[in-house]
């Protein structure tokens, strides 16, 4: 059939569309003989069987539309785009293509991705869920929204979708080391385990599956385990950076100089064209050479530190965060920005208008402050009592805050002028519906130790008003430079330069200042310093707050098994010492930018200045 001949009887199809569907799927089904490769007509003998109600054949004929598309040139040239990164080309002829027909599914399925590669999520999810919509059976659109939820941080829909991704592709084994991450993100340990179990026995060479293995084992306290894993995966891949790091971060591993020397090795041989199998769709690595390097560097640090040599520990570390720093472009002054918002915002007469507003459930309890200050010990303590419950590191108040400021302002910097008009009881019911997945015992209290929640502080009084707030603090120079040492998996952009991590813990105290003088004694603060050094009366003092009897098994938090996921995960199966105190001391020559930031935080510590009410 000529070009022109098929292009006049795919016109006549459409036309036949509107009121008569049995001849517009004849026609269709006329080009499909003679050009079985027209995605076209596939996508007309879909729309046509699906006026006529039938929709297992539309399902099968869209399906079928989807295979044929690697036949179409526009989109073969859409996906040649994609490949290459040239977003706004591929873009444009996909919603192009789309205009011409809606129903195109694999076009689609492209935009999304499209869309997902912008961090534009919510579009992404809302044009897969409409590519399934129109072909349930389309495995790949499902397995990108699995993918999709796994970046919006909803690891339970992520888990739940790529269950059925794998009861039709079983064998696929990216998609069971995604379901795997998504399990250990809910607490779904012993069914990750076994996944990463099967992994490495299909995989024994892959040196990502058995770091994400060491890493799932270091949680549930198998470190020996875990150990074993990382190692199996450096001889499986000696030059990958993040392995090291991730022996490094276990902060229990002293390296010796023979494995200085190896992580010098592959620092000097990093190599932007050494490349793994990915396994890891919802951790694409972008630059290979850039984090192998920055992991290296972070490792570096802390064999050096180990040996005493703080000079070339203190280059290492300065070198990775200067890495980190570049990809992530933090700006100190929006957070400094958002700080001043809230503080005008949220006066005592905001506070006073709204009382009782939200959802008056008791059940969550946050421990917030900055990274590295201490609340991976306070959770660990309490969650030794009987009514009380540990989690992890929550995403849920920032996405929900954030959600709020995009869905009325179309901004997520503007949930603060949001809140005035804001649902609260809704947005405390949706925290208490969201978080239900982490609760695995029948304890009354739960535990939300997400950091970074500090900047939510006035959103939780208003949501969750009976929630009790602890505020886990720490020497700022132990806690800025603790930081700086640390290359955390994700987030803490802040963390990355002496100079920002210390305007952040400005900003984290001056609002916290703002929160006790605008809402006094519902923020309990634990300084870290008084906690090693008085165990029982600090413990006292936090049950008294959370109103909780004292109960001594609190005071041996060690031996609880219970599964830590953070980067303080061994330090809290040990009992209380003051080894991370004064560490910060060795580098002080090279601490002036984070001093000069800090200004009278440093000197006021562990006080509020007063200049800052």
């Amino acid at each position: 059939m000529a070009t022109v001949t098929l292009d006049q009887a795919l016109a006549n199809a459409r036309q036949l569309l509107n009121g008569q569907p049995d001849a517009a799927l004849a026609q269709a089904r006329a080009i499909i003989d003679e050009v079985p490769t027209s995605s076209a007509a596939h996508r007309l003998a879909a729309q046509a069987l699906r006026a006529l109600g039938r929709e297992e054949e539309a399902e099968a004929a869209s399906l079928a539309a989807v295979s044929a598309a690697v036949h179409d040139e526009a989109m073969v040239a859409a996906a040649l785009a994609l490949a290459e990164n040239r977003l706004p080309d591929a873009e444009g002829a996909l919603r192009g293509r789309l205009r011409e027909d809606a129903t195109d599914v694999a076009a689609i399925r492209m935009l999304a991705e499209v869309a997902g590669r912008l961090g534009r999520y919510e579009d992404a999810e809302k044009l897969l869920s409409r590519a399934l919509q129109l072909a349930p059976g389309f495995g790949a659109a499902r397995a990108n929204l699995a993918t999709v939820h796994y970046k919006q941080n909803r690891f339970a829909k992520a888990a739940e979708t790529l269950e059925a991704v794998l009861g039709d592709d079983p064998d696929n084994p990216a998609h069971a080391n995604l379901r795997a991450a998504a399990l250990g993100r809910i607490g779904g340990y012993d069914e990750a385990l076994a996944l990463y179990a099967e992994l490495t026995r299909r995989f024994p060479d892959h040196a990502k599956l058995w770091m994400s293995y060491g890493h799932m084992l270091k949680t549930v306290g198998r470190q020996d385990d875990g150990i074993a894993a990382y190692r199996h995966a450096l001889a499986a891949d000696p030059g990958l950076g993040e392995i090291w790091w991730s022996l490094a971060n276990l902060k229990t591993i002293r390296f010796g100089a023979e494995e200085r020397a190896a992580m010098e090795a592959a620092l000097a041989a990093a190599d932007p064209t050494r490349t793994q199998t990915a396994l890891v769709a919802a951790e694409p690595d972008s630059d290979a050479r850039a984090d192998d390097r920055l992991h290296l560097h972070f490792a570096l640090g802390k064999a050096y530190d180990d040996a005493g040599e703080h000079g070339p520990a203190f280059r290492h570390y300065a070198a990775g965060n200067a890495i980190r720093s570049d990809q992530l472009g933090y700006r100190a002054a929006e957070t400094s920005a958002a700080v001043d918002a809230i503080i005008a915002a949220c006066t005592p007469e905001f506070f006073a208008a709204r009382a009782g507003a939200g959802n008056p459930a008791p059940d969550p309890l946050f421990i917030l402050g900055m990274p590295r200050a201490g609340s991976t010990l306070i959770e660990q303590i309490l969650s030794c009592h009987s009514a009380i419950e540990g989690t992890m590191e929550l995403p849920d108040i920032p996405a929900l805050a954030l959600g709020l400021g995009r869905e009325t302002k179309q901004d997520g910097r503007r949930w603060i002028e949001a809140l005035a008009e804001a649902p609260l009881a809704d947005l405390g019911a949706a925290f208490l519906e969201r978080t239900a997945v982490q609760r695995k015992t029948d304890k009354p209290f739960y535990i939300d130790k997400l950091p970074n929640n500090w900047l939510y502080t006035a959103f939780i009084r208003l949501i969750l008003p009976n929630a009790k707030i602890i505020d886990a603090r720490r020497h700022p120079l132990d806690c800025c430079f603790s930081n700086f040492r640390q290359h955390f998996a994700r987030g803490q952009a802040f963390s990355y330069g002496l100079g920002d991590v210390g305007a952040y813990y400005r900003d984290y105290v001056r609002l916290m200042a703002h929160i006790d003088a605008v809402q006094p004694g519902r923020v309990h603060r634990v300084i870290h310093e008084t906690l090693l050094d008085d165990p029982e009366a600090e413990v006292r003092a936090m049950l008294a707050f959370l109103d909780q009897p004292f109960e001594e098994a609190c005071l041996s938090f060690h031996a609880n098994a219970r599964a830590v996921r953070t980067a303080s995960s061994e330090q809290v199966r040990r009992p209380i010492n003051r080894d991370g105190v004064g560490q910060w001391q060795p580098y002080e020559k090279w601490l002036d930018p984070l001093k000069d930031a800090l200004g009278p935080v440093l000197t006021a510590y562990p006080a509020v200045p007063a200049d800052f009410r």
